[in-house]
């Protein structure tokens, strides 16, 4: 029998995508016959997909759809485990499809999305094929749907990494765009104060009211500080308060009344924003692999 070693494991591992020790234990019931071992994945592992779906998909594109009369737009944000199935054209195309039921169909939430028909199947039949022929997991994580009041602009920044959808009443249309361009640079958390979440505000509270108390200052001070800094917070994470980022010395909110117009509604969306990347050291994986061979 030849000799098993970790760079035959690892080998096969990139052929096949399979984790390294069914790759150990194919290699081993196939005398190291790198086709043969090949062959037994395929019989003990079946489909890609059932496999792949453990795996943390983080990376991935936004796709955005806007209707041919400019007044209903979705967005949708669907992963994948690499950058590089990012840029797979098919990957591509499989998100913007996505995007445009979203905006035809109206689905509740992710579930009925993935059941909506698409190319003489579904959704989530496409998307399992997806992944069984691609070999990497694949999931739709979220969409939103708009129907402007005013009119909708739209920015897809760094890759289909980000992207925004906003909708602007008054103003002109390069003001609309300008406004989703800020909004993919500064990625504000809501619209104006009263929508930013409560544990968010409450949680810079608490750093400001414990880096305050370090100063030695008294109490009446201390809580001047603090309010200074959560109002300075606010006005970072708000959009209206956001100095705009193509001319500094207004507001976002000033630049807005100078146009006589509003922001009745965004979406952004940042791929992978909140998913707790896997970090693998493959070195380790290998050695690991390796030693009961």
């Amino acid at each position: 029998m030849a000799e098993i070693t970790a760079g035959i494991v690892k080998a096969l591992r990139e052929k096949t995508d399979a984790p390294m020790m069914e790759c150990k234990k194919a290699l081993t019931e196939a005398g190291g016959d790198m086709a043969r071992a090949e062959e037994i994945l395929r019989v003990k592992l079946g489909n890609k997909a059932s496999k792949a779906a453990g795996r943390v998909a983080a990376e991935g594109v936004v796709g955005v759809h806007v209707s041919g009369d400019g007044r209903l737009a979705a967005i949708v944000e669907i992963n994948c485990e690499t950058d590089f199935v990012a840029k797979n054209d098919d990957f591509l195309a499989f998100a913007r499809a996505c995007a445009e039921l979203v905006a035809d169909k109206a689905p509740a939430d992710v579930a009925a999305l993935s059941q909506l028909a698409l190319r003489g199947t579904t959704v989530e039949a496409v998307r399992a094929e997806l992944v069984g022929r691609i070999g990497e997991n694949m999931s739709l994580r979220r969409f939103a749907r708009i129907e402007a009041q005013g009119r909708i602009a739209t920015y897809v920044h760094g890759g289909a990494k980000i992207g925004v959808v906003v909708d602007v009443a008054g103003g002109d249309e390069a003001l609309a765009k300008d406004i989703a361009m800020h909004i993919a640079a500064t990625k504000p958390v809501s619209l104006g104060r009263d929508e930013v979440p409560a544990e968010l505000i409450e949680r810079e509270r608490s750093i400001a009211a414990q880096k305050a108390a370090e100063s030695g200052k008294p109490p009446e001070i201390v809580a001047k500080m603090v309010e200074g800094t959560v109002q300075k917070f606010l006005k970072e994470v708000t959009l209206l308060g956001q100095p705009f980022v193509k001319d500094d010395k207004q507001t976002i909110e000033q630049l807005l009344k100078s146009k006589s117009a509003a922001v009745k509604r965004f979406v952004l969306f940042v791929v992978g924003e909140g998913i707790e990347k896997k970090q693998v050291d493959f070195a380790a994986e290998v050695a690991a692999a390796a030693k009961g061979v």
